[in-house]
């Protein structure tokens, strides 16, 4: 899901097998019952475990069917219970949790989209995106884009898309406990990015608009509305928000009556259909009633369901395709089982397979990453990665911000740290000291801020936020 998106959606060969049903009838028109979203949703995970490799995986070197697992989360299929031939061995989790753990991944220049595209997939496999392996931690791999000239962007704010993934990314992928695990600091800042990007139209598109008149006034796309108003609602803004309703009506100015259909920028297909659908279903809105049941008695989710092959399950990607397609499939099935653009993963059936895999301590000598933000409580955030190789299974926060003084991207996340050695109380971050009641203060993974102590045990995948005040 990265922009741009030209020829994203035909990268993807669908499998011979699947042309040979792309004659079977497809379904008669009519507003779709909770029966036929049951078949759609039974149909479609049977689709997308036909995608499997023999080897157990979905992804590889650029664009691939990863972002299956977010359709298989939603439809409650965990993807660890997804294997070829029942060899439990080559369940899809695991594949994928040893492709991201692999050096070389995700590709030898990579961008912020890569890591955010990890995160939401790993999430939804059951993978903690912060601690996939003792070397690889997403969370902190997308704190490294974070743009220090322009706070709140990751990645080049020219590619919006990667702002609006790092608040899905972010926000969405919560710990195993269900906490959010960034602080609000950051949570505001990529909030404010957003609703700054927002056209006069009320929707988004994958280029910047802040500042440029021209481009906040030119017309917006169905797919990017779909996953800036879902970024907005993950990040805690209500759906009776004002920009939530606008990228609301903004989807609905472009209903088709006849099928249901959004007409985007690319035309009407289910790709598209798709993110907005995911948009709606992030901000709790029924894309079956209301705003989106047209006059023609039609809906987003009928026109998808019209254009998925029965029982074959895949999706085409537009209405006069003859074949189905993996990456269409993927979008429309996650919208039609009612998904946003991740789930939390389901509790696997497979016998003795956990709900997560994670890593659980650091590995002495293995390379590694942390995320870390630095807030002085005078609106001058700071977040970065800091690289360190760990000398136990555990660390402390001193070490990791006297690391983060020379190691960390980007740069000037801490500059200075007082005391610089020993235990007790940080008193000093960046230059700016305690003051009566107003202290340095630390939350890991969401947790409740308390006093700053050098000695405070860390420990692989943590995401550290320090803040100044009371």
């Amino acid at each position: 899901m990265s922009r741009p998106r030209t020829s994203r959606r035909f990268a993807l060969a669908v499998p011979a097998a699947f042309g040979a049903l792309a004659l079977t009838a497809l379904p008669a028109s009519a507003t779709s019952s909770p029966a036929q979203i049951a078949t759609s949703r039974a149909n479609g995970v049977s689709y997308l475990k036909s995608l499997q490799a023999a080897d157990g995986s979905y992804a590889g070197a650029g664009l691939s069917n990863e972002w299956a697992f977010t359709a298989f989360a939603a439809t409650g299929t965990a993807v660890v219970d997804v294997y070829p031939g029942g060899d439990t061995a080559k369940n899809a989790r695991t594949v994928y949790r040893n492709l991201l753990s692999t050096a070389g991944w995700p590709q030898a220049s990579p961008v912020v989209t890569d890591y955010e595209r990890g995160t939401l997939n790993a999430y939804a496999a059951g993978i903690d995106p912060a601690r996939v392996s003792a070397s690889r931690n997403l969370i902190a791999h997308v704190y490294s884009h974070w743009q220090t000239a322009e706070p709140g962007y990751f990645g080049p704010s020219g590619n919006f898309n990667g702002t609006v993934f790092a608040a899905l990314s972010l926000r969405g992928a919560k710990t195993q406990g269900g906490a959010n695990r960034i602080p609000q600091a950051l949570t505001d800042s990529l909030v404010t990015r957003i609703r700054a990007n927002q056209h006069v139209d009320g929707g988004w598109t994958y280029q910047k608009g802040e500042g440029n008149p021209t481009v906040l006034n030119s017309a917006s796309d169905v797919d990017m509305t779909g996953a800036a108003m879902a970024a907005l609602c993950v990040s805690g803004v209500p759906n009776t928000d004002t920009d939530v309703v606008q990228a609301k009506n903004f989807l609905k100015s472009t209903l088709v009556s006849s099928s249901g259909a959004f007409n985007s920028l690319y035309g009407v297909n289910t790709s598209s259909n798709g993110w907005g659908v995911a948009g709606l279903n992030a901000c709790g809105f029924n894309p079956q009633t209301g705003d989106f049941l047209t006059a023609s008695g039609k809906t987003p989710v009928d026109f998808l369901i019209a254009n998925q092959y029965n029982p074959a399950g895949g999706f085409k990607y537009k209405p006069s395709d003859t074949t189905s397609s993996a990456y269409a499939s993927i979008d429309a099935l996650r919208a039609v089982a009612g998904g946003g653009f991740t789930s939390a993963p389901p509790v696997p059936v497979t016998p003795g397979a956990p709900q997560w895999a994670a890593q659980s301590t650091f590995t002495a000598g293995t390379a590694t990453k942390l995320a870390l933000s630095v807030d002085d409580g005078a609106g001058n955030l700071k977040v970065c990665s800091v690289a360190f190789t760990p000398t136990g299974t555990t660390t402390t926060l001193g070490d990791v911000l006297a690391a983060a003084t020379g190691a960390a991207t980007p740069s000037g996340c801490v500059t200075g740290v007082t005391p610089s050695s020993g235990t007790g109380a940080v008193t000093s971050v960046n230059g700016k000291a305690n003051s009566g009641s107003d202290t340095w203060k630390v939350s890991v993974d969401g947790s409740a801020f308390a006093g700053a102590l050098r000695e405070k045990v860390i420990n692989v995948g943590d995401t550290i936020a320090l803040r100044w005040g009371a």
